[in-house]
């Protein structure tokens, strides 16, 4: 059960003006958090850049470069949530990847078998806004999402494990996305609070869906599995576990094979095609920000709460914890 005090901290930075509250991009950023995610027990992992800069370290990733590959894996105890000190992490390495010439493929993978990125930690709104802006140039995840998918660098989301609400908003900026057919469970939960995801959902998954099945995705709220997902269009191909990480490994060496300036312009072309303005993921911020004050969303969020929302074990099987608050 949530503290008194936390829930008193949390409905301050939840329900606040739309000011604060726009740019927090799904679900989670509507929830309160029982075990937020600390950078203090997680493993410092060490990436050395070609230009024989000193070391970086990374408090929630596990970097290694191979060739022009760069691999970088999750791990942000207890559930891969994202906050400050992932978001710093992804900043950091984004923006020494980019100035790598050598590094032309970014893998991201997770650490945690069971959760890929889980979704943002509510509890610091305000710090991971401010690590968010040191790349997007403003304090919101989801221009920094998109900042991803305008990035020189081909990225690959290799997923096994539940990616939710933000955590899907993540996989969905990548330009590429491979999953475990066994493990991987997607889910854009927002609607059951009465809300929209404020990340960049709506946008990507109707241009890779069409209108019906993104309706259906956001309006049920539910989890889909990761064959279901590919008949969707959610991800490119759901594979065995045993053959996802040679896949992805492989098909990272081919693309980095070939000339950068091609990855470009390819990326190019094909956003200014699907990748839908900057104006459109701010609205859909503002929107969020706007439904999440109201009070019967406010009611369902604690009801999630009471029935384990938020934590490692009650996030397992978030679809059916979800559908069981209409039978409060």
């Amino acid at each position: 059960m949530i503290t008194t005090t936390l829930a008193s901290r949390l409905s301050r930075w939840i329900f606040r003006p739309v000011a604060v509250t726009a740019m927090c991009l799904s679900l989670s950023a509507t929830a309160l958090a029982q075990q937020p995610a600390t950078g203090g027990g997680q493993t410092q992992t060490t990436a050395k850049t070609s230009g024989g800069e000193n070391d970086s370290k990374y408090e929630t990733l596990k970097v290694r470069k191979e060739g022009a590959v760069l691999f970088a894996e999750i791990a942000a105890p207890p559930m891969n949530l994202l906050g400050p000190e992932l978001v710093r992490d992804l900043v950091s390495l984004i923006q020494r990847a980019e100035a790598d010439d050598a590094i032309q493929v970014l893998v991201f993978k997770s650490a945690d078998p069971a959760y890929f990125i889980s979704h943002v930690d509510v509890t610091k709104i305000k710090e991971y806004r401010e690590e968010a802006a040191k790349l997007a140039g403003q304090p919101s995840i989801a221009l920094l999402f998109r900042r991803l998918s305008t990035s020189r660098l081909v990225t690959i989301a290799q997923i096994e494990g539940r990616v939710r609400g933000a955590g899907s908003e993540f996989v969905l900026a990548c330009d590429m996305r491979f999953a475990a057919r066994e493990s991987a469970i997607f889910g854009q939960p927002e609607l059951a609070f009465g809300t929209i995801p404020g990340g960049g959902a709506v946008q990507h998954l109707t241009r890779l869906m069409g209108r019906a099945r993104a309706l259906e995705v956001l309006l049920s709220a539910d989890d889909y599995d990761a064959e279901l997902a590919e008949r969707y269009g959610w991800i490119n191909r759901a594979l065995p576990a045993k053959t996802l990480d040679g896949f992805v490994k492989s098909l990272a060496h081919r693309i980095a094979g070939f000339p950068g300036a091609g990855h470009v312009a390819a990326k190019e072309r094909v956003n200014a095609i699907a990748l839908a303005p900057t104006e459109d993921f701010r609205r859909d911020s503002d929107l969020f920000g706007e439904e999440v004050r109201n009070p019967e969303g406010q009611k369902r969020i604690q009801s999630a709460i009471n029935r384990g929302f938020q934590t490692r074990e009650g996030e397992m099987n978030l679809g059916r914890l979800l559908g069981d608050l209409n039978d409060r």
